[in-house]
Formats: structure tokens, C-alpha cells, sequence
């Protein structure tokens, strides 16, 4: 596919305008739906009982940073600025790229600092918006996305993915923002101002 236009394999003369094939599928009398099917083995390895190889074909990269306000008083975090940069190998819909790092970066602000699956006994005790506190458009802070290209030869177009990795750098960034701002590490999430105090309380104590 170049430009548009679809060429054989096997005969570069042969060849026909993409959209002409979809018009005639989804606008014609009877016109059907378009199926193509690929399998593409990619050159990895699967772990030995060392646990060494090379199990992904590519790994995609980012780095997340935020800047944030604790109130001492009440434990409450404030994301202040928020920067997310990915290496998604080559951007072919950079407006869909940085709609994936937005989405990932609004599930890490709610895992990171609110939401919160209660179990007991299998059972879940909050299975509610009211009890499962969920982030609103008024508590997410702006996102800058910032989209680093790189060659990436087995990728579809020289792509990367970038579903999962806007979501996984967020909590990590939020709470070493924290341990530069007021000198406590947490590790469990969510980070509750709850947990924020308790530490605070326990650094005063030593």
C-alpha cells in the first residue's frame, strides 16, 4: 500500500486506489465486508528455566513526571503539572497517540490516588461509584504528552504500542513527587491523604 493505492506482490502494474476497493464494499448493492488475515511469527524467544531470553519482539519506553502540592495538614495531594513522554516508534495518528497517553495517564491518577477494590471474604464491599472513588474531569490536572520517535523495523508502519505504557510510569511518578515534596515514601496505593498523614506522623516521630 503507497499513497493510497494498493499494488500486487507479484505484478507492480497491477494495482488499485484503496478507496475505490471501500466504496464498492461498503456503499454498492450487496457490497461486503473487507477481511484480510496475517500471522507474523516475530524473531523472540521464549525464557529458558533461567528466566533469560528475549521474550517481546520490541518494548516501548516512557517516563512519566508530575509536580505536586501536599497539604501537611490534611494529607491532600494536588498534582500540579504532569508530563508524559513515550517512545511510540513511529506516529501514524499522532492525535490518537496522545488520546492513549491521556487515557493512560487519567487510569494511573485514579489508581494511583483513589481508587481502591475492597474484598472480604471474595466478596466486593464497594461496588459503587459512591464507595469506589473515582476521578472526575474536575480532579484531572492537564497532561502534556510528549511523542519521541524511533525506528522500530517490526512494528505495524514502524509503530509501537502505547495502549498499556501511558498508564503504568503515573503512580511511580506521583509518588517520588511526594517524597521530594515532604520526605516520605509510600508504597501502598491508593495514596489517601489518610496514608500521607500516617506517614507524615511516623517521619515527626523519628
Amino acid at each position: 500500500i503507497k499513497n493510497g493505492t494498493i499494488f500486487s506482490t507479484r505484478d507492480k502494474e497491477k494495482n488499485i486506489a484503496l478507496g475505490k476497493i471501500l466504496r464498492s464494499a461498503h456503499y454498492s448493492p450487496g457490497g461486503r465486508v473487507l477481511v484480510a488475515e496475517y500471522f507474523y511469527d516475530p524473531p523472540n524467544e521464549n525464557f529458558d528455566k533461567e528466566f533469560k531470553g528475549n521474550l517481546s519482539v520490541t518494548y516501548a519506553y516512557g517516563a512519566h513526571g508530575v509536580e505536586v502540592e501536599v497539604d501537611k495538614e490534611t494529607g491532600q495531594v494536588k498534582i500540579i503539572k504532569y508530563v508524559a513522554a513515550h517512545d511510540v516508534g513511529k506516529a501514524v495518528n499522532p492525535m490518537l497517540l496522545e488520546g492513549q497517553i491521556y487515557g493512560g495517564g487519567v487510569m494511573g491518577l485514579g489508581y494511583a490516588l483513589s481508587e481502591k477494590l475492597v474484598l472480604k471474604d471474595g466478596k466486593l464491599m464497594n461496588p459503587n461509584f459512591l464507595d469506589y472513588k473515582m476521578l472526575t474531569a474536575k480532579d484531572i490536572p492537564p497532561i502534556e504528552a510528549v511523542i519521541i520517535e524511533t525506528d522500530e523495523k517490526d512494528g505495524p508502519f514502524g509503530a509501537k504500542g502505547i495502549g498499556e505504557p501511558g498508564l503504568v510510569p503515573t503512580a511511580p511518578a506521583i509518588a517520588n513527587a511526594i517524597y521530594d515534596a515532604v520526605g516520605v515514601r509510600i508504597k501502598d496505593l491508593p495514596i489517601t491523604p489518610e496514608k500521607v498523614l500516617a506517614a507524615l506522623k511516623e517521619k515527626e516521630r523519628h
